[in-house]
């Protein structure tokens, strides 16, 4: 286990996503716009009518992963968060359709059914990043 102790949040941004876009897309742009470097998704909740989530199949080392696909099918987002490290979001979402949910790591292509509604918060402090560790899994680090 590694604690990384940041100085103090900084900036709370609220985005508003419409109908059509791509929520990865989308939270990227404004990490990008607003030189957002730390953070963490604090809140995010939708709709969607296409979904890519990306998932772990195995408990051994390399892990096996499937990529869950929906495409025209409505779907109610429950949850997004995720840490921002060096500028780069990893976000994880449950959704869940009219049976059950899901949860998994929150792809590219995922998009918006009626609204998106997004909270970013902004980190300060020592910068982090992610390396891959000997094991070929991208793990938080601190900057030197």
């Amino acid at each position: 286990m590694k604690c990384f102790e940041k100085g103090k949040p900084g900036r709370t941004i609220v985005v508003r996503l419409d109908q059509g876009d791509d929520v990865h897309a989308c939270i990227m742009k404004v990490i990008k716009a607003n030189g957002i470097v730390d953070g963490y998704i604090a809140s995010g909740i939708g709709t969607l009518d296409h979904c890519i989530l990306h998932m772990v199949m195995t408990t051994g080392y390399p892990p096996v992963e499937y990529f869950a696909e929906w495409h025209d099918k409505p779907l109610e987002v429950a949850s997004i968060s995720g840490i921002v490290a060096n500028g780069i979001p990893h976000m994880h979402t449950v959704i869940s359709d009219d049976k059950m949910a899901y949860a998994g790591h929150l792809e590219p292509g995922c998009r918006i059914l009626y609204l998106g509604e997004i909270v970013i918060q902004e980190l300060l402090g020592h910068p982090l990043k992610r390396e891959r560790n000997g094991k070929n899994i991208n793990e938080l680090v601190e900057v030197s």
